[in-house]
């Protein structure tokens, strides 16, 4: 006896939802597998936590710092509000390239439209994705970078400009898209951490933005020799993004500073600053070179870095910060929040955190 076709169709009716319900199934486990391999930088590799944090924090910012690790191991936003009331935060990351920078400052921009932004020329020694570390240590950095970034069509650009050609003969931007395609192999490496901070998020690994390092390990006899180059000319696609900036910060009355942070390594060459200067002369823009000036704030080598003058410690940011504050509060007469009720308080919380954060730290070293 043949079946009917009401029958067929009361069959295929069923058949539907058990569809939806396997792809829905499968969907929430690919998910929870991409969350779980997903690396979570809350106790390792803080570095990857910085970019997202900023999201978290919707006080407006007068001034925002831009940069690689001179802009997040040189400035603290907190050392600037207790001395000049000025609100600030650090958008920086681990080899952040002056693309990234960039567009770090597009997606500021939906969220606040600071006075001032303040970049690290350190940006401009690096010509392209391929120029620096191999495929992988690039694309590591890539990541730490762009992974946090709120998906918008700012992130995308940014990613279509940092990837390396390797990332781009695999998965490309899907993997971005998709990070189960780029760390499912992590399923074999799982540690506390992943699994710990799974279903929640781990406190602020920063300051607004300043990572806090509160070693000691001298530079003052260290001695990193001045290789001469083939080529000390910055790359036509830095100074492209250097336009951008600049036309960026102009479109929207914005005043751009460009800053030297002071480190021994990598070398900053006299034919670098030289361009910077250049630059700077011609639109009319502020160069506050830090690494010349160190003697006018107190550096010291010995006492204020980390890592033997590669990077500071927060003994030497309070110092430059310090220095820097007072020459961008002067020239451009920015103004002191600290008689603002609201702010004073948000701001106290943070001062609080900053010190708590200090003292925890400096109890680490001493165990």
């Amino acid at each position: 006896m043949k079946r009917s076709p009401k029958h067929k169709k009361k069959k295929s009716r069923a058949f539907i939802p058990a569809i939806i319900i396997s792809v829905l199934v499968t969907a929430a486990i690919l998910l929870f597998l991409q969350r779980l391999v997903t690396p979570k930088y809350v106790t390792s590799l803080k570095e990857g936590a910085m970019t997202s944090e900023y999201y978290a924090d919707r006080w407006p910012n007068d001034v925002i710092f831009l940069g690689d690790c001179e802009a997040y191991e040189t400035y603290s936003p907190v050392t600037l509000w207790e001395n000049y009331g000025i609100t600030s935060y650090v958008r920086g990351n681990s080899q952040q390239m002056i693309w990234q920078s960039y567009y770090i400052l597009e997606d500021t921009l939906k969220y606040e439209t600071p006075k001032m932004v303040v970049l690290s020329v350190c940006d401009m020694m690096h010509d392209d994705p391929d120029s620096t570390n191999n495929d992988d240590e690039r694309e590591a950095y890539n990541r730490m970078c762009l992974d946090g970034m709120n998906w918008s069509l700012t992130k995308i650009r940014a990613i279509n400009a940092s990837m390396t050609s390797e990332e781009r003969k695999k998965s490309g931007i899907w993997s971005y898209v998709f990070p189960l395609l780029r760390y499912h192999d992590r399923i074999f490496e799982l540690t506390d951490e992943d699994t710990e901070y799974l279903f929640k998020k781990g406190e602020p690994v920063t300051d607004n933005g300043y990572l806090m390092q509160v070693g000691v390990k001298s530079g003052a006899d260290t001695n990193y020799p001045e290789k001469p180059l083939v080529n000390y000319t910055f790359s036509d696609l830095n100074y492209s993004y250097l336009d951008k900036f600049r036309e960026l910060c102009d479109k929207n009355n914005i005043t751009l500073v460009l800053v030297k942070s002071p480190s021994l390594y990598p070398i900053w060459y006299d034919q670098y600053d030289e361009q910077i200067r250049e630059y700077a002369d011609k639109y009319g823009l502020l160069y506050i070179n830090t690494l010349d000036t160190q003697k006018d704030y107190g550096l010291d080598w010995a006492t204020d870095t980390y890592d033997a003058g590669l990077h500071l410690n927060v003994y030497g940011v309070e110092k430059v910060t310090l220095y820097v504050g007072n020459i961008i509060k002067t020239e451009y007469n920015l103004e002191d929040h600290r008689g603002n009720e609201t702010l004073a308080s948000v701001w106290a919380e943070k001062c609080a955190a900053y010190r708590a954060r200090k003292e925890a730290l400096l109890n680490e070293e001493k165990d």
